[in-house]
């Protein structure tokens, strides 16, 4: 890969690390997300939701994944090894909770401007915390299923003031989930195969002796 392309690669990646979440938790789930999101950055993720629920006494939910949007099992286990101690120390919950990382799936909840780019043509439900008024701010533009008699079949709805969204699970969903993961999959070995190629590259590399002093 040519510098000025990692270069390039390095930069969107960065962009799509700070790009910052458009829906986001009231209370709870806020506090905790101040806490966490930091951390999950640092660790190369991103935060997608954070939920607290009363399941097994009191569970803590926190979905994160890749800017890319994949997240693995050893993915989890490395946002949870670095979350722990963090919420140790700052107690956010006033009772013993579970901790649960986990990826966003493929019926995923849409927090992002690119959530809505990404999955363009895909079924959602989306639930708004007020009637729609004004078309301010960061806003998708929706074909409604629920249309009566005189209605707009589509509208723009700014996703600041979504409540939340979330795919709906869908055979078409599913098929572009599957293609997304061979093709993940097939420039992951390209890009195993790149390095290694690069590494044999340098061992055969000739080298220059060192020049003598006073040559």
């Amino acid at each position: 890969m040519a510098e000025s392309d990692t270069l390039q690669t390095d930069v969107a990646y960065g962009a799509a690390l700070s790009e910052p979440r458009l829906i986001v938790g009231p209370g709870l789930p806020a506090r905790v997300a101040t806490i966490v999101e930091p951390v999950i950055e640092q660790l190369g993720y991103r935060l997608v939701r954070v939920r607290v629920s009363s399941a097994e006494g009191c569970t803590v939910q926190i979905m994160a994944e890749r800017p890319d949007g994949t997240m693995t099992v050893e993915d989890c286990e490395a946002v949870s090894r670095a979350l722990s101690p963090v919420l140790d120390v700052a107690d956010p919950i006033d009772q013993a909770y579970r901790l649960e990382i986990s990826s966003p799936g493929i019926d995923r909840p849409l927090v992002r401007k690119s959530d809505f780019e990404r999955h363009t043509g895909h079924v959602a439900k989306i639930e708004t915390s007020m009637p729609i008024q004004g078309r301010v701010g960061e806003g998708a533009r929706i074909r409604r299923d629920d249309v009566v008699e005189g209605e707009e079949v589509e509208i723009v709805i700014p996703i600041e003031e979504m409540s939340e969204a979330k795919l709906v699970l869908t055979d078409e969903l599913v098929a572009e989930a599957l293609r997304r993961e061979k093709s993940a999959k097939r420039e992951a070995r390209e890009a195993r195969k790149e390095i290694r190629r690069e590494e044999r590259q340098s061992r055969h590399r000739p080298h220059r002796p060192a020049a003598k002093g006073g040559e």
